[in-house]
């Protein structure tokens, strides 16, 4: 089998990989598309242990499974938790003290030409959504989380710092809320595209305090954070929406004083995030910025590198 490998740091294509074979209540899936993310790359420079095959944001064709299912273009949660520990009878399974992660943690990913995963993780695609809109499934479910961990509403001030992928998807999400929304970024034709969609948007940070009820920081830089500590108001939130590469400076006194909420925030709702693409007021295309086949994947990673370059898709 044909698939990206990633071992040491080191990316390749290999050609001699064992097909998955799935086991009980698992079903094979065939890739159509596979998103690249930053996570995708934190685990190339090592910041998590993780040797495999990489792939978390994936739409793909049932293979093998269920009869019903078979043929179906399906999407799949990433956690695979245990089912028997205390967090997950509990109904906490996305921290699942044992859980695997497709592509993240213990488990292969979509970066191959086959892949394995629970039957029960699977999500039909809807009809009209295509492959190019369904492989946004999970960090748009992930964008959505915020959503289901506080009420956001029109007479909020929500700021998003970050212009990527991830602050796209989620500034796109709240939208519909009415709430009083800016997105902070540093790529233009980026920030451009919000604009047309009705979305405020900041080149530079604002020269003074800002207020703002929330800041949705989605950087996972050391910079980002004290932005994001400066611009919320007192016994407001900050909505950590992106692992940090290392130790970040915060005085934590201020946020005492200020009783300020520090909220992380995760894998999101599948279900919701299909419906959204379904609806059809997002607009993605522009956040593909290039499809490689799979047999250029390494290329594809090092171009998802370039500053200011969105979706790599393969």
């Amino acid at each position: 089998m044909i698939g990206l490998w990633l071992a040491d740091g080191r990316l390749t294509l290999r050609r001699d990989l064992p097909e998955p074979a799935p086991g009980p209540g698992e079903s094979l899936i065939r890739p159509l598309l596979r998103g690249i993310c930053s996570t995708d790359h934190q685990l190339v420079d090592g910041l998590y242990s993780f040797t495999g095959v990489p792939g978390h944001e994936f739409v793909g064709v049932v293979e093998s499974g269920p009869p019903d299912l078979v043929g179906q273009c399906v999407v799949a949660e990433i956690n695979l938790p245990c089912g028997q520990c205390p967090r997950c009878r509990g109904g906490l399974t996305k921290h699942c003290a044992n859980r695997q992660a497709v592509g993240i943690h213990g488990r292969n990913g979509a970066f191959a030409e086959w892949l394995a995963v629970p039957t029960a993780n699977l999500h039909l695609v809807p009809a009209g959504v295509t492959p190019e809109q369904a492989v946004f499934t999970e960090p748009l479910a992930a964008a959505l989380e915020i959503q289901e961990q506080m009420a956001i509403g029109p007479a909020d001030r929500v700021l998003v710092i970050g212009d990527g992928k991830l602050g796209q998807l989620i500034a796109q999400s709240l939208r519909p809320t009415g709430c009083r929304l800016v997105v902070l970024g540093r790529h233009p034709s980026k920030l451009d595209h919000l604009a047309q969609l009705g979305i405020a948007t900041l080149s530079a940070p604002p020269s003074a305090p800002a207020d703002f009820d929330v800041v949705v920081e989605c950087t996972g830089t050391g910079a980002g954070f004290t932005l994001a500590r400066t611009a919320v108001r007192p016994r407001g939130t900050i909505v950590l929406k992106s692992t940090y590469r290392g130790s970040v400076a915060v005085d934590l006194s201020a946020i005492v004083v200020d009783e300020v909420r520090l909220l992380g925030s995760r894998c999101g709702p599948f279900d919701r995030a299909l419906a959204l693409l379904a609806a059809g007021t997002l607009d993605l295309g522009y956040l593909i910025d290039s499809i490689y086949p799979l047999q250029d994947a390494v290329s594809a990673f090092a171009r998802s590198r370039e500053r200011g370059v969105g979706t790599g898709s393969v």
